[in-house]
């Protein structure tokens, strides 16, 4: 449980790290999540200044949304959350 984001800078460097892994520019990322290139620089390097719903609106997009869980949450919470995700959504 050592890798879970605690602070602006581990939430951003986790952020930062999926948005590499999906092959996502930060102007990419911005685009998807309707903020700026600036802002995602400001989220990825640990700005406290950001607001949650800035941080939010990037969480929004739904697939690196479930890979931040585990940074945010740790696996076994994350996993938790997927299940009920999943269930809620096989609800009609």
């Amino acid at each position: 449980m050592t890798d879970l984001a605690r602070t602006p800078k581990q939430l951003g460097t986790a952020i930062r790290r999926i948005r590499k892994q999906r092959g996502l520019s930060q102007k990419q990322l911005g685009e998807k999540a309707g903020l700026r290139q600036e802002t995602i620089s400001l989220i990825e390097t640990g700005n406290a200044a950001t607001r949650i719903d800035t941080v939010l609106a990037v969480l929004a997009d739904k697939e690196l949304s479930r890979m931040c869980m585990h940074y945010i949450l740790g696996a076994a919470a994350a996993e938790e959350a997927a299940a009920a995700a999943a269930v809620e959504g096989a609800i009609p």
